[in-house]
């Protein structure tokens, strides 16, 4: 009986039901128009959507099982961690570095304005970092392997991605003034889009949504960051807000004469969990023996993947330099 009632609670929490259930409960349906209550209606619209496209890709026949399979694994296998592990190091940096931050932000649109362009800048350095250094890359490599896009891919992270991830983007917003409770609330938006952004083309084929493609970084944008294309490679780090993409010039819309290809470049089995889980962090160890120094070793650690201690290179940035040169002399 207990091992249903953890399985219902499971299941409860993955929906995302749970808070709207609670205010139901009370009967003070009022509730649903303060923050809190509008959190409790948003919440689910993810999973839900989440099974609707694993309905769609089941009745055209483009299930993409194996992505859901090992995503699902993963998925579980985060949760049981997370039993062990506990790591707020949202609220732990907050705590540290609040008192230093320079000047405090108040809970108005205009700060709301400067706390996301800052929270994206965060956001960003994150991102890229994960993909520039071999160590990061090897917590990121994960939310890539994925041969197909759904929203299953959402879940599929290494455990240890979050809290490297929560050190950047908060440090950064905190000392740059972000109010904590300002922070909560940008956090809740990002991650929501950052989870619809993932949706499939069983659900939604032309993923560019018309006139926002201009304006803000669709669901078109991140297949393209999710693409091994050379074109495609090491781009579109941002979530929402193409800002800083733009800025540091890694900002690239999807071409109709180029269909995207996931998955990364290292060749793997896309259907073994471990392989997903663990493989760039057996490869990266396998480099650090091969390599014959210190000074190479330590290098395939904070070198970009695709770095080679005998320069033969093949970084996404030399990839996409030699299909810039191809394409240019046709």
């Amino acid at each position: 009986m207990e091992t249903l009632h953890s399985l219902y609670n499971e299941i409860i929490g993955f929906l995302g039901i749970s808070q709207a259930f609670d205010i139901l409960k009370t009967g003070n349906y009022s509730a649903f128009r303060t923050y809190d209550g509008i959190v409790a209606l948003l919440y689910p619209i993810i999973p839900l959507l989440l099974i609707l496209e694993l309905i769609l890709g089941l009745i055209y026949k483009k299930p993409h099982a194996k992505v859901y399979k090992v995503n699902f694994l993963i998925y579980i296998f985060n949760r049981f961690i997370g039993r062990f592990i506990s790591i707020a190091m949202v609220t732990y940096i907050i705590g540290l570095l609040q008192p230093h931050a320079p000047f405090q932000s108040s809970l108005t649109w205009y700060w709301f304005i400067y706390g996301y362009v800052i929270w994206e800048f965060g956001h960003f350095l994150y991102h890229f970092w994960a993909h520039k250094v071999r160590l990061f890359w090897c917590l990121h490599a994960t939310h890539h392997a994925p041969e197909n896009m759904n929203l299953s891919v959402s879940h599929a992270h290494f455990f240890l991605e979050a809290p490297y991830a929560d050190i950047i983007r908060t440090t950064v917003c905190i000392m740059l003034g972000v109010h904590p409770e300002l922070l909560f609330i940008i956090m809740f938006i990002d991650g929501t889009w950052g989870a619809f952004i993932h949706i499939g083309e069983n659900m939604l084929k032309d993923g560019r949504l018309g006139f926002m493609n201009r304006i803000i970084l669709t669901p078109s944008h991140h297949r393209v960051h999710h693409a091994k294309n050379p074109l495609y490679m090491d781009t579109n780090f941002c979530n929402l807000l193409a800002i800083w993409d733009r800025v540091f010039g890694t900002y690239q819309n999807e071409q109709h004469h180029i269909p995207i290809e996931y998955g990364i470049t290292r060749e793997l089995d896309s259907g073994n969990f471990l392989e997903v889980y663990f493989g760039e962090i057996v490869a990266l160890v396998k480099d650090i023996k091969a390599a014959p120094g210190f000074i190479d070793k330590m290098k395939y650690m904070f070198m970009p993947p695709g770095w080679h201690h005998s320069d033969t290179k093949k970084t996404a940035k030399i990839v996409r330099e030699e299909f810039s040169k191809s394409t240019t002399q046709r």
